[in-house]
């Protein structure tokens, strides 16, 4: 009997600050066998998890399916013959972002985000940075005409979040619903005001 085709996903995490967006997508993942992940850290991301997950790399690297260096130009996700379901970079640094923009393939994460755009497959990018400057919004304009999704970390406020856990899982659960992975855990679904606005005068 032939083991099913599991589909694949590409999690990137690198040095902005958030890697808690990039460890909780891979700890959700893990809960459904359906799906293969393909972790590529940098060196930066490391350093931002340790320092503020107090995670080593080891620990992410083993909620990943298949793990991959950043360094491995040569790797089966540089390879659009490879097929994957897409590519989310969370968080996704300005540095990153640059390079998926100018098609620079310099490391394998922008490598493969080049192959996912080329191959017409999904890219989401959780941009970290705040305020934003021309370079970074040329940039997010950039990747966004070449089909990538660019999705920063905003927090919603309308489901009344109790904690930083709640404000995370929103934004996580918004992203696996980018790639249709079904989760009925992570959010609070709008489903119009909870109780009707009564206008008053001033």
């Amino acid at each position: 009997m032939t083991e099913p085709i599991r589909r694949r996903l590409i999690v990137a995490i690198t040095g902005a600050s958030g890697a808690i967006y990039g460890v909780r997508i891979l700890q959700e993942l893990r809960r459904h066998p359906e799906w293969e992940s393909h972790l590529v850290m940098s060196s930066s991301g490391a350093l931002t998890a340790a320092q503020e997950l107090s995670m080593k790399r080891s620990e992410i690297e083993s909620l990943a399916d298949v793990v991959h260096s950043v360094k491995d130009i040569g790797a089966s996700i540089s390879s659009g013959s490879f097929a994957t379901d897409g590519m989310v970079i969370a968080p996704c640094s300005m540095k990153t972002l640059a390079s998926v923009a100018l098609g620079m393939a310099d490391n394998l994460v922008s490598r493969a985000a080049d192959v996912a755009l080329k191959e017409r497959r999904r890219v989401v990018l959780l941009a970290r940075e705040t305020p934003l400057n021309l370079a970074h919004l040329r940039n997010m304009t950039s990747v966004t005409e070449m089909g990538a999704i660019v999705c920063p970390p905003v927090p919603a406020f309308y489901n009344q979040p109790k904690s930083l856990d709640d404000v995370v899982n929103h934004t996580v659960g918004r992203v696996l619903d980018l790639f249709g992975i079904k989760h009925t855990h992570l959010l609070e679904r709008w489903d119009g005001l909870r109780k009707p606005i009564v206008n008053q005068e001033v």
